[in-house]
């Protein structure tokens, strides 16, 4: 459903991202990693059409640029580190503007059936009991599970996740990414994620790509790609062999 050819794309005329070309199919549940810098946030701008770029990537068949910001919002939801809050809405509220893109003007009232997609949705993430609660209010797990629930409103095909799970504690990063792991195959979605603890990715990843220097390194199953070889060779560093002697400690 996303093909992604010979992309480059960067910031002030510099390409971060360099020749990347990958398919990826309905359903499937991806993790990006690779040390800072090395152009996963950077790809996942993109595919959101939030940065301009060369190459092709193509959604159904149809070019990202082609499609009108609204049509894109029905078919990607893109998730970040907790968002700055700008107004105090109410769970409810948050949750609702996913809606937003499935409305047939601005001035257009939610039907029933939108109304029960955002109930839905925020009882999936398990803050029905918060839903006339401010968002100002919420602690910063809580507050993700909001933003969570409202790409869930959102319907799309796709939900790209750029570190979701940062400044979380273990307990919260697990949750949210059980909440999506379990949308994502009862509605046959697609993942694309960026995180950063190899643990998680493990866990939560069916196919994993290692990005460095903007290009991508290897792809595949966990296994193939979090080769300890692989690994020292794009962090500079014997993770595998870190983590084995972290583990020993809680023998």
């Amino acid at each position: 459903m996303l093909e992604i050819n010979n992309l480059y794309c960067g910031y002030d005329g510099i390409d971060v991202v360099k020749n990347v070309s990958i398919k990826i199919n309905r359903g499937q549940n991806i993790s990006i990693v690779g040390p800072n810098g090395c152009g996963k946030t950077t790809m996942l701008k993109a595919i959101a059409n939030l940065i301009d770029y060369k190459g092709n990537i193509l959604l159904d068949g149809k070019e990202i640029k082609d499609f009108k910001r609204k049509d894109l919002a029905k078919k990607i939801a893109f998730m970040t580190q907790t968002s700055q809050i700008y107004f105090p809405y109410t769970v409810y509220e948050t949750v609702a503007l996913g809606r937003y893109a499935h409305l047939d003007g601005v001035f257009a009232s939610l039907s029933k059936k939108d109304i029960d997609i955002i109930l839905n949705c925020i009882e999936t993430v398990g803050l029905l009991d918060y839903k006339d609660k401010l968002i100002s209010e919420l602690s910063g797990g809580q507050l993700q599970r909001v933003y969570l629930a409202r790409a869930f409103a959102q319907d799309p095909d796709i939900i790209l996740l750029d570190e979701p799970t940062n400044h979380l504690d273990l307990k919260c990063q697990i949750e949210i990414l059980e909440h999506i792991n379990n949308w994502t195959k009862k509605n046959d979605k697609t993942v694309i994620g960026v995180l950063h603890d190899l643990n998680l990715v493990q866990m939560f990843s069916e196919e994993i790509v290692m990005i460095k220097n903007g290009e991508i390194i290897s792809s595949g199953k966990s296994k193939e790609v979090l080769d300890e070889h692989k690994l020292k060779s794009v962090y500079g560093l014997d993770i595998k062999g870190f983590m084995i002697k972290a583990l020993e400690k809680w023998k």
